[in-house]
C-alpha cells in the first residue's frame, strides 16, 4: 500500500533527507516546449482560437469565452443553500486570517530633513486561476479572490476551464463562489491557454494581467514559468503533499485518513508519515487497507499511496523527525506527538504546519482561515503561501531637504566614484554649483 523509508540511524544533512524522501516527477521543461504552440495561438490569436483550444482540450464548444452576467446570476440563485452557508462562514473566516495581513504605510526619518517612506500599493490587475477537471474547487475561489480583494487589488479576472456537463461554462459551484464574492469578469478557459490569456491580453476580450496566481497542472505550471517576466506569478504549484510527523499518542485511524485526504487529489499526490513508532507506522498501514477500498477514488488514492513520492519514514525520535520534515519542507505538515505545540514551535520549513489532532489539513482547505494555496515541491525552504502581500508591491517614496543633501553629498560622490561611475556623482555635484 506504502513504501517505508528506514531513516534509523541515519544523521544527513538536508540535501540527504530530501533525497531519500523523493518527490513525483514533474517534467516541467517538457511541458513548456509541449505549450508553446498554445502560448503562440493566444498571443496571436482572438476568441475563436480559444474556442478551438476547448474543443481540442476540453472537449466542449463555448458559446462565449466571458462567462455572462446571467450565468453568474443563475448558479448563485440555484446554489444549494446548505453550500452557500459554508461557503459564507469560510469566506469569514477567511477574512478575518487575512485581513491582519494588511501593511501599513511608514515613514522613516533618517535625519533631520530626509525621510524615506514605504507604501505598500496592490498591483491593477490580477488574473485568478480556479483549476476543475478531477475535482471542484469553490475554496481555491476563494483563497484567490479575497486576499486581493482586502489588498484593494482594482481589477480581477478569474479563469476556469469549460465543462462539458455544464455547456462549455466553469463549474456552477465555481460561478456561484465568483457571484457570491462579487467577482464579475470571469471566463470559460483552463490550462496553458488561461495563463497565455491573462499573461498576453486579448484584444475586444481581456485585459492584460500584472499578476497571474492559482494553482493548476503541470502545463499551467510551464505557461506560468514561461510568462514569468512578462507577468508576475505566485509559484509553480506542483501536485498536493502531505506529509506528518507523529508519536505512539496519534491514532492510527486520524493519520491514515489525513494521508488519503491528500491522496485524493491526484495520482501523483504525496502522502508522508514521519514516526519513531514501528507500532504507529503498522496501525497506519492497517488502516490504509481498510480505508482506501471503502473510499470513492480508491484507484487514485492508491496509485498516489504506492508512488515514489509517498512513504512512511521511521527515525529514531522526533528530534530526527522534525530534522527530515523540515529537509522535506511540505506544502501541508502537521503535527500529531504529545507535544505537538513545542514540536511545532521547531519547525522552520513548510507551507502550512497544523498543529495536534483537531487540526487536520482539510481544515485548512476549506475553513480553518487559513489559505491553502502553498508551496509545493520543497519550496517552502523559501517561499511562503498565497497572502494578501502576494497582491501588494512596497514602494519607497524618498525626500531630502536641500540641507540634508548637502550633508550626505560627499559620500555619495565618494561612492559613485568608488564604482567608476562619476555621472552619478556629477548628478550630485551639480546641485550644489552655485546658479
Amino acid at each position: 500500500m506504502i513504501r517505508t523509508v528506514d531513516l534509523r540511524g541515519k544523521s544527513l544533512d538536508k540535501a540527504g533527507y530530501q533525497r531519500l524522501l523523493p518527490r513525483a516527477s514533474l517534467d516541467v521543461a517538457t511541458a513548456m516546449v509541449a505549450i508553446e504552440p498554445i502560448l503562440t495561438r493566444v498571443r496571436e490569436g482572438n476568441e475563436s482560437d480559444l474556442i478551438a483550444l476547448a474543443q481540442e482540450f476540453d472537449g466542449v464548444t463555448p458559446q462565449s469565452i466571458r462567462v455572462p452576467q446571467s450565468a453568474l446570476d443563475s448558479s448563485l440563485a440555484e446554489l444549494d443553500p446548505a453550500i452557500r452557508a459554508a461557503l459564507e462562514i469560510s469566506a469569514e473566516r477567511i477574512r478575518i486570517v487575512h485581513n491582519d495581513q494588511v501593511r501599513k504605510e511608514h515613514t522613516t526619518v533618517v535625519v533631520d530633513g530626509g525621510v524615506v517612506t514605504e507604501k505598500w500599493i496592490p498591483v491593477d490587475r490580477v488574473g485568478l486561476y480556479v483549476p476543475g477537471g478531477r475535482a471542484v474547487y469553490p475554496s481555491s475561489v476563494m483563497m484567490n479572490v479575497i486576499p486581493a480583494q482586502i489588498a484593494k487589488v482594482q481589477s480581477i479576472a478569474v479563469a476556469s476551464p469549460p465543462q462539458k456537463e455544464f455547456g462549455g461554462l466553469p463549474h456552477p459551484t465555481i460561478l456561484a463562489t465568483c457571484a457570491l464574492l462579487g467577482i464579475t469578469e470571469v471566463y470559460a478557459v483552463g490550462g496553458a491557454q488561461a495563463i497565455a490569456l491573462f499573461g498576453y491580453g486579448m484584444k475586444d476580450l481581456c485585459e492584460k494581467c500584472d499578476l497571474v496566481t492559482g494553482p493548476g497542472n503541470i502545463y499551467v505550471a510551464a505557461a506560468k514559468r514561461a510568462l514569468r517576466g512578462l507577468i508576475g506569478i505566485d509559484s509553480e504549484a506542483g501536485p498536493t503533499e502531505i506529509a506528518i510527523l507523529a508519536d505512539d499518542s496519534a491514532r492510527a485511524s486520524e493519520v491514515a485518513a489525513d494521508l488519503i485526504s491528500q491522496a485524493e487529489h491526484d495520482v501523483i499526490a504525496a502522502a508522508v508519515l514521519v514516526t519513531p513508532s514501528e507500532k504507529l507506522a503498522k496501525e497506519v498501514v492497517a488502516e490504509l487497507e481498510i480505508r482506501v477500498m471503502q473510499a470513492k477514488h480508491s484507484e487514485r488514492i492508491r496509485t498516489a499511496l504506492l508512488g515514489i513520492q509517498s512513504a512512511i519514514a521511521l527515525v529514531d525520535s522526533i528530534d530526527q523527525g522534525i530534522d527530515v520534515v523540515n529537509a522535506y519542507a511540505a506544502e501541508h505538515l502537521e503535527i500529531q506527538t504529545a507535544q505537538s505545540s513545542v514540536d511545532a514551535s521547531r519547525i522552520r520549513n513548510a507551507g502550512a504546519v497544523f498543529i495536534g489532532r483537531f487540526s487536520p489539513v482539510s481544515l485548512g482547505d476549506y475553513s480553518a482561515g487559513s489559505n491553502h494555496v502553498l508551496p509545493t515541491g520543497g519550496c517552502a525552504c523559501h517561499s511562503s503561501g498565497l497572502s494578501v502581500q502576494t497582491f501588494l508591491r512596497g514602494l519607497h517614496f524618498i525626500e531630502y531637504s536641500e540641507k540634508a543633501f548637502t550633508d550626505i553629498a560627499s559620500t555619495v560622490i565618494t561612492l559613485a566614484n568608488s564604482e567608476d561611475l562619476p555621472a552619478h556623482g556629477q548628478a550630485i555635484s551639480v546641485r550644489l554649483e552655485k546658479p
